[in-house]
């Protein structure tokens, strides 16, 4: 009988992040003071972030210790489960081995909780009251309403408008764990009411929202801010996912010839494929491959240039691929994945050569999500099928060449939130939609001046 399911035992869940900059052949550029477009220090980034993750942030250690009471949340779910996905096989007559990292049996569904439950703790250790934060498609948001619950911290929650109107039910997740959301632009803040001045149906973005979050977390002493993606200390937490499907592999004698992971800030992407991209960097022949919409094509369509994390320009200047963070893409379900920028450290990587770029248009995407759903049963949310996709797209091209790879993938959270999505493209609602390119270089065209 064919074993499709691995599971480690609660004792072999890693006691460590690992930490890629102490790797990569080049570092990124340091993020710039948003005012002097000097070198952003601790003493910048401490109004709104505590010392702990300061330092995570910026260190080059290898290994990061886990705190204990961080693991003992991570054991409500973790290790996730490691599957074979053989049903799928079969049905595309495949020789490729496909595995897939489960990162839905999290409470919050999703990959999310690895760094909102750390960053959480760290907050609640340096004093904090209260966490201000943004969400695209609800994934972020309910984690860190859910991390503020365990840890007794009220959270706000910015959600990004057209996701809070598709996904009302993440929305209730949030406030079921206690956390207060406002549609963003809200006319809450400053930076949400001149958006919504210029603009009162602005559909929102995540670069909006997090203008929303830093702007409230700025102004309250009680309050810091806290980001789901893009900065080093949040994919450094999102490794623990790599990490365990390393082990999880060695156990049965499997080695991943491809990772592939959807990427929108950069988090479940760097989750699973930095601890192999490290084997890639000494020498080991593997391919990385980040997969993102081709309606919000940041690595594959964007500049590699300084650009701002939010579109209201407070936060300091990070050096990434980007659309411009003015960018509003349209309104697709994958909300997670509808962000202007990517990480500084995915970014190097990607123009290090080290790992390769994939964009997907919708229907395809959802095509994949189904076949996905016939075979392995498990609905996936929209922005992990982007992987689904890639995956299934190697795995005939396996079968073409008669080769048989072993293909890892991270389904980094269920859709069963997600059902409206999947009853558009049911209904033939879903259109593909291919940002203009004129309308990417004008967005292009207002970067800052470095």
């Amino acid at each position: 009988m064919q074993e499709t399911k691995i599971l480690l035992s609660e004792k072999e869940i890693p006691r460590q992040w690992y930490n890629i900059m102490a790797d990569m052949p080049n570092l990124p550029n340091p993020p710039l003071h948003p005012g002097t477009k000097k070198p952003a220090g601790p003493d910048d980034l401490k109004a709104i972030f505590p010392m702990a993750l300061i330092e995570q942030e910026m260190t080059s250690e290898r290994w990061i210790d886990i705190p204990d009471e961080v693991l003992d949340i991570y054991a409500l779910w973790r290790p996730s489960p490691l599957y074979r996905a053989k049903r799928l096989e079969d049905a595309l007559k495949t020789p490729a081995r496909i595995y897939y990292k489960y990162e839905g049996v999290s409470p919050a569904g999703s990959h999310k909780p690895n760094t909102a439950i750390p960053q959480a703790y760290y907050n609640k250790k340096a004093g904090i009251k209260r966490i201000a934060t943004e969400t695209g498609a609800g994934q972020w948001g309910s984690s860190m309403a859910l991390a503020g619950s365990l840890f007794g911290l009220d959270v706000t929650v910015y959600m990004v408008r057209v996701s809070y109107n598709q996904k009302p039910y993440r929305r209730i997740a949030m406030e079921t764990w206690g956390a207060n959301v406002h549609a963003s632009p809200s006319a809450v803040t400053n930076s949400g009411r001149k958006i919504l001045e210029a603009n009162p149906d602005n559909p929102g973005s995540l670069g909006i929202a997090i203008s929303e979050a830093v702007e409230d977390a700025a102004t309250h002493d009680d309050t810091n801010y806290a980001l789901g993606s893009v900065l080093n200390h949040v994919l450094l937490h999102q490794t623990v996912i790599g990490l365990e499907a390393k082990r999880q592999l060695e156990l049965i004698g499997e080695y991943p010839d491809i990772v592939i992971a959807c990427s929108g800030g950069g988090s479940n992407f760097g989750g699973i494929s930095f601890p192999f991209i490290y084997d890639k960097i000494h020498g080991r022949d593997i391919k990385a491959i980040a997969v993102e919409p081709v309606s919000c094509p940041t690595l594959t369509k964007g500049e590699y240039r300084y650009d701002f994390g939010d579109t209201a320009g407070l936060t300091p200047l990070l050096m990434m691929y980007t659309l411009g963070h003015d960018f509003i893409p349209p309104g697709i379900h994958a909300g997670g994945l509808r962000y202007h920028g990517e990480s500084p450290l995915v970014s190097q990587l990607y123009k290090d050569g080290l790992i390769e770029a994939r964009a997907y248009g919708q229907l395809s995407v959802f095509e994949a999500a189904i076949t996905f759903a016939k075979t392995e049963a498990i609905i996936p949310a929209p922005e992990s099928s982007h992987a689904i996709r890639a995956a299934i797209d190697d795995a005939l091209l396996c079968r073409e060449e008669g080769k048989s790879k072993c293909i890892l993938f991270n389904l980094s959270g269920h859709g069963y939130l997600d059902l409206a999505a999947y009853s558009d493209y049911l209904a033939g609602r879903l259109v593909d939609y291919e940002y203009p390119d004129e309308m990417i270089r004008e967005s292009l065209a207002k970067l800052p001046v470095v």
